[in-house]
Parts: structure tokens; C-alpha cells; sequence
């Protein structure tokens, strides 16, 4: 039983990898996307079209107790 269900789950884990949203391409513009920022306001990627530059950082570990 443990074997089927690690077969059944791998399938899924390569089925949903291969039908996924359609990838990035080098030299074409990023998707639009909006995010919620820690003050509480909406951030688009398209607000920023404009700007000089655009730098997005993420640290895990900023958010943890350890």
C-alpha cells in the first residue's frame, strides 16, 4: 500500500510539473503580478516599469524565532 501511494504521489508531483504555468523566457518582460507588502498596501510589478531599478530580496530565516 505504501508503494502505491508513493507511485500515485509521484505521478501527481510530475504530472503538475509538467503542466504548469508556461515558463519564463531570457529577453521577454516578466509578468505582471501583484503582491501584499508588510505595510498593508498592494504592490504591482507594473508600478515599477518606470523606476531605475527594482531589487527583490528574500531571507527566509528573517521571519523565524532561531
Amino acid at each position: 500500500m505504501i508503494r502505491y501511494s508513493l507511485v500515485l504521489f509521484s505521478i501527481l508531483c510530475i504530472a503538475t510539473t509538467c503542466l504548469g504555468e508556461s515558463k519564463l523566457t531570457v529577453g521577454k518582460p516578466a509578468p505582471d503580478f501583484e503582491l501584499k507588502g508588510s505595510d498593508g498596501k498592494t504592490y504591482k510589478l507594473s508600478d515599477f516599469k518606470d523606476k531605475k531599478a527594482v531589487v527583490i530580496a528574500w531571507y527566509p530565516k528573517a521571519f523565524t524565532g532561531g
